[in-house]
């Protein structure tokens, strides 16, 4: 795990021009902002218009940026955030992603292939009935990976507020799931 001196470090290198600390940030942390754009947005070329535009702000903006002891990821998630935002306003959209938009199989398994489809889209519709802070700690819990603590960092919360937010989170779609299953 990386330290928060090793960040400080390499914000400082950005800060003064350093193409190589631009490149180790981008390389970092564009994944992690595509796929929390793509989950939003629900189209490849959007996603990565939207994507490229978060770290052409960054670049933009990095002298502005101060460290106060959240990582810069939690900055790029409010550029992010933020860029969704507009493009919802601007496109009129107010739905969360399809998670199985151009669902490519693994294997040669059809049935298999439409199964995963149909979870897919359950989860998704189950994630667009969360909170906005509770979708946010899912994300970052069980799809990025993330522990309690590096969650609590880029959310700017406390530890604890992030166990309760993933436990009522989880409750949620775990009745969402089930309402569904019944139908």
């Amino acid at each position: 795990m990386r330290t928060p001196s090793d960040e400080v470090r390499l914000i400082q290198r950005a800060q003064q021009g350093d193409p190589a600390a631009f490149a180790e940030i981008y390389d970092r942390h564009q994944p992690v902002i595509y796929r929390y754009i793509y989950y939003r947005v629900g189209d490849t070329a959007t996603a990565e218009d939207l994507t490229s535009e978060v770290f052409v702000r960054m670049v933009e903006k990095i002298d502005a940026f101060t460290y106060r002891g959240r990582p810069i990821l939690a900055w790029l998630y409010t550029i992010a955030r933020n860029l969704v935002i507009d493009y919802r306003r601007r496109a009129g959209q107010a739905i969360m992603l399809s998670l199985d938009e151009q669902l490519v199989a693994e294997s040669d398994d059809v049935e298999l292939a439409a199964e995963r489809g149909l979870t897919q889209r359950r989860l998704a519709v189950a994630l667009a009935r969360l909170t906005e802070d509770q979708r946010r700690v899912i994300l970052l819990k069980f799809i990025e990976g993330l522990n309690n603590t590096e969650v609590a960092r880029v959310l700017n919360k406390p530890v604890g507020a992030v166990k309760s937010l993933q436990h009522r989170a989880l409750a949620a779609l775990r009745r969402v799931l089930e309402k569904d299953a019944r139908f």
